[in-house]
């Protein structure tokens, strides 16, 4: 039998998760992708209430701050561009109304520091070993576009990553991945060093806390297994949609009880039903497309009363 692809091993997490978990989702916009999946499966998550994180030093300030509890004030941010922005969040923060930006900041904090008080498992997604420093030496998780000769920029180091997990891989479970997404503005040879870096200082929180710390393989299933151009967008660094599906599979295949899989896809068949975006709402057809719909939402909810699926019956009903 001719085999066109390199198949990844792949190690089933233990315990593995399900819907009881309570999920908080960190990192990069791999982090994002499989997040934003998990959400639409009704899965009981928090996805990045800091924006798209990508050095380990950063995702871990951010965990430690979600856990002091202590909301942001506008003294924390800064101006440029005609923009508001923090050091410690994604650009979509960023607002030209100081206030504003505050808000947005603290309602996704409040939200974050909440799931995190109940979290029983953290899924971070690692996206590069390279970081700037501020002026003072402070590693900040994004630069916001300001001249690089305002930071200095240099590569973690696999002792870094670990001493700064510690405190979280010793007292809740962590699943981490390395994000697939090559970063090629740093180069090809410097882009493997970092997810090298990366994959090292992961294994060496696994070898030092093997209870608690779980790895899945994104990075070797998109770069050996689907290593196909085919398999990439038109950018030829991100995932297709066919491989971020593939992936997804694979990610509820070992990373969930069977019962919770089979229950994804139970949501995930209704969903699909949800977001369909009919030529003619007018129609015969589509009155009757929309009544079973409506009884595929409520044949959920009895399935899985716990699933809160009343904005799917509010927009199915407001639609008719």
């Amino acid at each position: 039998m001719i085999k066109l692809s390199t198949a990844v091993n792949i190690a089933s997490i233990v315990p593995p998760l399900n819907y009881d978990d309570k999920l908080l989702v960190l990192g990069s916009c791999f982090a994002d992708n499989i997040g934003q999946r998990m959400e639409r499966a009704k899965l009981p998550c928090v996805v990045n209430p800091f924006g798209t994180l990508y050095n380990p030093i950063s995702i871990a300030a951010c965990l430690n701050r979600l856990k002091s509890g202590i909301q942001f004030t506008s003294d924390e941010l800064i101006e440029y561009g005609g923009l508001w922005h923090s050091l410690l969040h994604h650009g979509r923060f960023s607002n030209s109304d100081k206030q504003k930006a505050i808000d947005a900041i603290n309602t996704e904090f409040v939200t974050g520091a909440k799931q995190l008080e109940k979290a029983t498992c953290l899924i971070i997604t690692f996206g590069s070993a390279y970081v700037y420093c501020d002026a003072d030496g402070k590693i900040v998780a994004n630069c916001h576009k300001m001249p690089e000769k305002n930071f200095i920029r240099r590569r973690l180091s696999v002792d870094e990553i670990v001493k700064a997990w510690e405190p979280w891989t010793n007292n809740i479970r962590c699943l981490f991945t390395v994000s697939p997404i090559r970063h090629l503005r740093d180069g090809l040879h410097e882009n493997q060093l970092s997810k090298a870096t990366l994959l090292l200082a992961i294994d060496k929180m696994k070898y030092n806390n093997n209870k608690n710390v779980n790895y899945f393989p994104a990075y070797e299933k998109m770069n050996d297994e689907l290593r196909d151009y085919r398999f990439y967008a038109e950018d030829l660094i991100h995932p297709s949609f066919l491989a971020e599906e593939l992936i997804w599979n694979d990610f509820i295949k070992y990373c969930f009880t069977r019962e919770a899989a089979n229950e994804i896809s139970d949501v995930e068949e209704v969903m699909k039903s949800v977001e369909h975006r009919p030529l003619h709402t007018d129609s015969d057809e589509y009155k009757r497309f929309l009544n079973k719909l409506l009884l595929k939402i409520n044949q959920l909810k009895e399935k899985y009363p716990y699933l809160d699926v009343s904005k799917e019956l509010n927009k199915s009903c407001c639609i008719q």
